[in-house]
């Protein structure tokens, strides 16, 4: 029997390219320009307010949300190609947080939606059968009134619901991939490794104490982010390497 503390942990996805032929790179800019844009939609639905529109809570909170998730963007997209650890980080983190969010938000609203549906569809058929009553029958002593399948409607729109939701985890997991190939890269580059470092196979962390990216209050945020899923954040670069090892030595063979 063979058990091990590795084979039980949960492994999360970690895309080595986007979309099979783009650099995980090109696939991150596409992605938080992408959520940029859709983003921009919040500035819009607040500027609505001041002509008078009424809005409830929760449409007023995912407006808001919208903006701040604009200024984190505007934050962290310049440091996309420039390879920087905390802004790729924090932007990971933001959208892995948003896509949990905007699906909550989805629910709540298609929940909503649903509901007004039903409502409309029990009043028009309230008003349907006391038609009938008073109803003149035609000569030909029928008569045919089109009918709507609304049920089609409904799975249709959740099934688009559900596929969106799934390309955006394809998404974050994307950007998180990224994020830790910057900052394995930097630890390379500018952390120097311990014994112990080299025992558990996971990478030292950049943002501890000491380290060149833990002062001020960048470090201590970025502490905290790398501190949850530290296994995903630094862990897996004897895999890594092998990997690479591999793909190495398949170019080499396909190119003789």
């Amino acid at each position: 029997m063979i058990s091990s503390r590795s084979s039980c942990r949960l492994r999360l996805p970690r895309p080595r390219s986007f979309l099979g032929f783009m650099s995980l790179q090109t696939g991150t800019e596409l992605v938080s320009l992408a959520l940029l844009f859709n983003k921009a939609t919040g500035i819009y639905g607040l500027l609505t307010l001041f002509t008078g529109f009424q809005m409830s809570i929760l449409q007023f909170t995912a407006y808001f949300l919208s903006i701040a998730v604009i200024a984190v963007l505007a934050f962290c997209l310049p440091h996309i190609r420039k390879g920087t650890p905390f802004q790729n980080l924090l932007l990971a983190w933001v959208y892995a947080v948003d896509t949990i969010v905007s699906g909550l938000y989805t629910t709540a609203f298609a929940t909503g939606w649903y509901m007004q549906l039903k409502e409309m569809q029990a009043t028009v058929a309230s008003g349907a059968s006391e038609e009938e009553e008073f109803q003149m029958v035609e000569p030909r002593g029928e008569t045919t009134t089109p009918v709507r399948d609304d049920g089609i409607d409904t799975a249709f729109s959740m099934v688009l619901i559900i596929g969106f939701t799934l390309i955006r985890i394809y998404f974050s997991l994307v950007i998180m991939a990224y994020a830790r190939a910057v900052i394995l890269r930097f630890v390379d580059e500018r952390v120097p490794e311990s014994d112990e470092d080299d025992e558990s196979g996971s990478a030292p962390n950049p943002f501890a104490e000491g380290a060149p990216l833990g002062e001020g209050l960048e470090g201590k945020i970025g502490r905290y982010m790398i501190s949850v899923g530290k296994s995903y954040w630094l862990g897996g670069r004897k895999e890594d390497e092998e990997w690479a090892k591999d793909v190495h030595s398949k170019f080499r063979s396909s190119r003789r």
